[in-house]
């Protein structure tokens, strides 16, 4: 398993995304090669414009290579609007296979305009925590 940050942080066109990701481990079972791990994105609006979340894609790849594309539209059934200097939360979850495992991808993006761009979501690991366990509701975006 590698030693990866369970985290990422990227800017690009005036949108900030941030990812935090930790082991649910009571919807966890190993021996039945069942890993869930839950995630929490934090999109940021850092521009001058508007922009509105209008969709999402994902690569969500586990220990072994096995990919997998999710694609939809919006996230936890919402397209946020964000004026500059507004951000939306959200948590939600993957379930792998594997002990490990890693997600990228990105938000598709509209400004007032009608021009779409992606807000990047960079590659943050999924595992288990080192030593104690690591519970959701103590984790803060604070690294981002």
């Amino acid at each position: 398993m590698p030693n990866r940050q369970p985290f990422s942080d990227t800017t690009r066109h005036g949108v900030r995304v941030g990812a935090v990701a930790f082991l649910l481990q009571s919807h966890t079972n190993r021996s039945d090669d069942r890993f869930t791990f839950g995630y929490k994105i934090l999109i940021h609006n850092t521009g001058t414009e508007a922009v509105t979340l209008l969709g999402r894609h994902w690569d969500i790849v586990d220990g072994e290579g096995n990919r997998e594309e999710v694609e939809g539209q919006g996230v936890v059934g919402h397209q946020p609007r964000l004026e500059p200097g507004q951000a939306f939360q959200y948590n939600s979850f993957s379930i792998l296979k594997t002990e490990w495992g890693t997600m990228e991808g990105f938000f598709l993006m509209q400004r007032d305009d009608e021009s779409t761009f992606h807000a990047q979501i960079s590659r943050f690991f999924l595992t288990p925590p080192r030593g104690s366990e690591v519970h959701a509701d103590v984790l803060e975006l604070g690294v981002v």
